[in-house]
């Protein structure tokens, strides 16, 4: 099995880009009590961050890829 195809590259970088969605709307929500008051490089840099340790976890499997394909 190659580790990394275009089937994996997909199925990480939709799974990246939901992570980094889903770690902005939590920073947002938890840091801000208006919306000029966030801190947006905070968010922003964390967001980042929780997208490349998904694209580094995913190395270790993804169970939307099988193994045989």
């Amino acid at each position: 099995m190659k580790i990394i195809s275009k089937k994996w590259l997909k199925a990480a970088g939709i799974r990246a880009i939901k992570t980094v969605a889903q770690t902005a709307v939590a920073l947002i929500g938890t840091n801000a009590i208006g919306i000029t008051e966030v801190d947006w490089l905070a968010v922003l840099s964390a967001s980042a961050l929780a997208g490349v340790v998904s694209l580094l976890t995913s190395i270790a499997g993804l169970p939307e890829v099988q193994e045989d394909e």
